[in-house]
C-alpha cells in the first residue's frame, strides 16, 4: 500500500454573483421563497429562447485570466443531457469541446503548480429539498423541487489530476475561493452552495503514469468534508487493491454523518450525456479589445499581494498570508501603512486587536469603526512615546467602541505616558521604601525581584509610566 499513489482532480463549481440568471432576467438572490425567482425560460417551458448574460461572460473571463488561461477567440454552448427532478429541461446548457478558456495554472504554497484544464460557463440546476425522517442520504421520505437556482450562471473550473494529498487539495480549493472573492465574481460561500466541488480520485503504483479507475465523489459542502471524504476514499481504494479487489468506475456520495463515501451510480462518460451544440445560441466571439479591458481591470491577486508584503514591507510569510487571505484586509493594511503606520506594527495590530474585535462584533473589516488612518495615528502616538503599548490597547478599545480618534481618547482619559525621569524616580523611591523585602532579595542575587518591583511601579502609575524608562531607572536605584 505504501507504493500506491493517490491522484486527485477537482471540478470546482462557482456560482457567479450576477443580479440575473445566465440566460434569462430572473433574479438570483439567495434565500428567497422557493420557486419565486423563475420564468418560462429557466423552467424550460416549450417555445422559450435563452439570451446570454454579458456580465456572466465578463466574470468568467476574469477568472480565466486570473488563472492564466488562454481565452478562446470563438466559443460555443452545448446541451448536456441527463434526467433529474431539479433539471427542468432535462438538459443543461453547458460547454463541451470548445470551452471559454483552457490551459491555466494555480501555484500552491509548497511551490507545486496545479494545471487548470479548462474554465467554462454553464447554467446551474435547481435544488432538491429532502423531507421526512432522517433527511440524510437515503433516509428522506420525500423531496420537493425549488427551481430558484435553476439557470444561475455557474463557472466550472476543472483541474488536471495533479493533486496527490488531501491537504494540498483543500489548499487548492481555498485558493480558488480566495481568488473568486478577490475578483468580486462570487461570494464563494460553501455553506450557501456558491462554491461546490466534485472530486475525481484514483490510486496507482507510484512512479507510473497510467491512471487507475476513477471514482467521482459528490455532496461535499465544506473544506472539512472534502478532506475527510478524500481521506476515506483513498484508504478504501488502497485496501481494496491490497485485498485483490477491482475498483469500479462510479459516482459516490459523501455521508457527513458516517464520514464515509457510499456508492450512488456507475460513472457516466461524455457519450452518456449526448452532447450536441446548443441550437438556440450562436457561437460567440470574444473581442480582443474587451478582453484587454477586462485584464486591465483585474486587481492585484493574492499571490502577488503576499509576495509584495514580504519583499516591500519585510513582513514574515505568516503575516503576509493572513493579510492577503482577504482582499479588504490587505487593502486596509496598505491604507494604514500609506497613512504612516510602521508595517510590522500595523500587521500585528490588524491581525490581533482589529480582527479579534471585528470577529467578536460580527463585522467585516469594511465596516470597521477604526479606519486605517485612525489606526496609523494611534501607532504614531506609541512610536513617539506619548502612550505605551499597554495603554494603546485601552485606547484602541475606546476607538473601536466609539469611532473616535486616539488623541481625543488619550486627552479625555488622561492616558499620556509618563516619561519624565524625575517623576518616575519619585514613584520608584516610594515603591522601594514600601517593599524592603524585595529590595533585599534583589541584593541577595534574586534577579526576579526586579520584575516584581517594575510591576509595582507600573501599578502605581496606572500603567502610564514608560516601561523602558522604569526598567532603566529602577536598575540604577537598585545598584546604588
Amino acid at each position: 500500500m505504501a507504493d500506491l499513489e493517490t491522484v486527485i482532480g477537482l471540478e470546482v463549481h462557482v456560482e457567479l454573483a450576477t443580479e440575473s440568471k445566465a440566460f434569462c432576467s430572473c433574479r438570483t438572490k439567495f434565500g428567497s421563497a422557493p420557486n419565486s425567482q423563475v420564468c418560462p425560460v429557466c423552467m424550460g417551458l416549450p417555445g422559450t429562447l435563452p439570451v446570454l448574460n454579458k456580465r456572466a461572460l465578463e466574470y468568467s473571463i476574469r477568472v480565466g485570466l486570473a488563472l492564466e488561461c488562454q481565452i478562446a477567440r470563438r466559443f460555443k454552448f452545448d446541451r448536456k443531457h441527463y434526467y433529474y427532478p431539479d433539471l427542468p429541461k432535462n438538459f443543461q446548457i453547458s460547454q463541451y469541446d470548445v470551452p471559454l478558456s483552457e490551459n491555466g495554472r494555480l501555484k500552491l504554497s509548497n511551490g507545486r503548480t496545479i494545471r487548470v484544464k479548462r474554465v467554462h460557463l454553464e447554467e446551474d440546476a435547481g435544488k432538491l429539498v429532502h423531507e421526512g425522517a432522517g433527511t440524510r442520504i437515503g433516509g428522506s421520505t420525500s423531496a420537493l423541487v425549488d427551481l430558484n437556482r435553476a439557470g444561475v450562471p455557474l463557472l466550472e473550473i476543472v483541474s488536471e489530476p495533479d493533486l496527490h494529498e488531501t491537504g494540498e487539495t483543500v489548499e487548492y480549493l481555498k485558493s480558488i475561493q480566495t481568488l473568486v472573492r478577490y475578483l468580486g465574481v462570487s461570494d464563494g460561500n460553501m455553506e450557501e452552495g456558491s462554491l461546490r466541488c466534485d472530486a475525481n480520485i484514483s490510486v496507482r503504483p507510484a512512479g507510473t503514469e497510467t491512471l487507475g479507475a476513477k471514482v467521482e465523489i459528490k455532496n461535499m459542502n465544506s473544506f472539512r468534508a472534502v478532506e475527510r471524504a478524500l481521506a476515506f476514499e483513498a484508504d478504501r481504494q488502497r485496501k481494496a487493491i491490497a485485498s485483490g479487489e477491482a475498483i469500479s468506475q462510479e459516482t459516490r456520495l459523501y455521508d457527513e454523518e458516517s464520514g464515509a463515501t457510499k456508492s450512488m451510480r456507475g460513472k457516466e462518460g461524455a457519450s452518456d450525456y449526448r452532447y450536441f451544440p446548443e441550437p438556440d445560441l450562436p457561437p460567440f466571439t470574444v473581442d480582443p479589445a474587451w478582453e484587454a479591458e477586462i485584464r486591465k481591470s483585474l486587481p492585484e491577486l493574492p499571490a502577488a499581494k503576499r509576495a509584495r508584503f514580504v519583499s516591500v514591507f519585510g513582513l514574515p510569510e505568516y503575516d503576509a498570508q493572513v493579510l492577503a487571505a482577504d482582499r479588504a484586509t490587505g487593502e486596509y493594511f496598505d491604507a494604514a501603512v500609506a497613512a504612516g503606520a510602521p508595517a510590522k506594527q500595523a500587521s500585528n495590530w490588524i491581525m490581533t486587536e482589529l480582527l479579534g474585535a471585528l470577529n467578536a462584533a460580527g463585522k467585516p473589516i469594511t465596516d470597521s469603526p477604526v479606519a486605517p488612518k485612525a489606526l496609523a495615528a494611534m501607532l504614531r502616538l506609541v512610536e513617539l512615546g506619548t502612550i505605551s503599548g499597554k495603554i494603546a490597547k485601552t485606547v484602541f478599545a475606546g476607538m473601536f467602541a466609539s469611532g473616535r480618534g486616539a488623541e481625543e481618547i488619550v486627552k479625555e482619559q488622561g492616558l499620556v505616558q509618563i516619561t519624565d525621569p524625575g517623576a518616575i524616580r519619585t514613584v520608584i523611591g516610594k515603591v522601594l521604601a514600601a517593599n524592603p523585602a524585595s529590595v533585599a532579595d534583589f541584593k541577595a542575587g534574586k534577579k526576579q525581584a526586579a520584575g516584581f518591583l517594575v510591576g509595582a511601579v507600573m501599578k502605581a502609575t496606572e500603567g502610564k509610566a514608560n516601561p523602558a524608562a522604569v526598567n532603566k531607572l529602577l536598575q540604577e536605584e537598585l545598584n546604588k
